[in-house]
């Protein structure tokens, strides 16, 4: 089924895009650095700075954060020190946490180390005392069920607060889990060196599984679910986030094109009243 939703969005976008063996000129809105990338080469993962590192998800995600703290885009290495906003991070990539840190009173947090968070029961420092939180390409990891981790990031956040978010996403209408029932589980690597996934469940069932799909290389972290846009959408709305964008424009001026809407980056606000 994905692979047929993928299928017709590659031929709609090879009729409605310019010519992706064309150089283009672009500078990096995290380190100001000038590029040229063939267009179809800038890919959601793909497409890196030339001096930063910096691929196409992350200089979206501090695209979508500059408009949204600032009004307008603007290289972060360009950015004066602006310590009265406070922001925080869900192990956020070096290639830009080092500036958000230097501009902003910003704390990167881990699940595994401090300074540490916790997403399905984050401790109360960590409550209502954010400007922005950046969430990438975390929630797909999260164990179920996933609408209380929402609820947390919203609670996380100051009145106003912006929300930045990405996770690899369908345009189907459901949310894909692909281990519904996961509760007391843990990964065991076999003879031939793959791995299983163990699970017992509330009710006690033990449960294997096989052909698990990692994010980051085998065994690094278990893709537990394929979100859609739709529920997505929804898990924003129920938490009390509103004004949800979706950054999928092109912005060629950074290197920016989503070829396919599969994973783009999405802003909300916690509301100020």
């Amino acid at each position: 089924m994905i692979a047929d939703w993928l299928s017709k969005l590659l031929k709609k976008s090879s009729r409605r895009r310019p010519d992706r063996s064309a150089v283009l000129p672009w500078y990096c809105n995290l380190c100001g650095a000038a590029n040229a990338t063939v267009l179809g080469e800038i890919e959601r993962e793909h497409g890196a700075c030339s001096t930063c590192g910096s691929v196409m998800r992350f200089r979206s995600l501090m695209l979508a954060l500059t408009e949204r703290l600032h009004g307008k885009s603007t290289a972060m290495a360009a950015l004066p020190p602006a310590k009265q906003i406070v922001g925080l991070g869900m192990s956020d990539s070096h290639t830009y946490a080092e500036h958000l840190q230097r501009v902003y009173d910003y704390t990167n947090t881990y699940y595994h180390c401090e300074p540490l968070l916790d997403i399905t029961d984050p401790a109360e420092h960590w409550i209502g005392v954010n400007d922005f939180v950046v969430s990438s390409d975390v929630f797909e990891h999260v164990p179920p069920p996933i609408q209380p981790a929402f609820d947390h990031l919203f609670r996380l956040l100051k009145p106003g607060g912006v929300l930045v978010f990405s996770v690899p996403y369908s345009l189907e209408d459901t949310t894909v889990e692909h281990f519904p029932d996961l509760h007391d589980f843990h990964l065991r690597q076999d003879e031939q060196g793959g791995f299983v996934l163990y699970n017992t469940t509330r009710e006690g069932r033990q449960q294997e599984f096989t052909d698990l799909v990692f994010h980051g290389g085998p065994g690094s972290t278990l893709e537990l679910r394929l979100f859609s846009l739709a529920a997505l959408r929804r898990h924003l709305a129920d938490a009390g986030f509103v004004d949800v964008r979706l950054h999928d424009q092109p912005n060629h001026a950074h290197g920016i094109d989503w070829t396919l809407p599969w994973g783009v980056t999405l802003t909300a606000l916690r509301p100020r009243a």
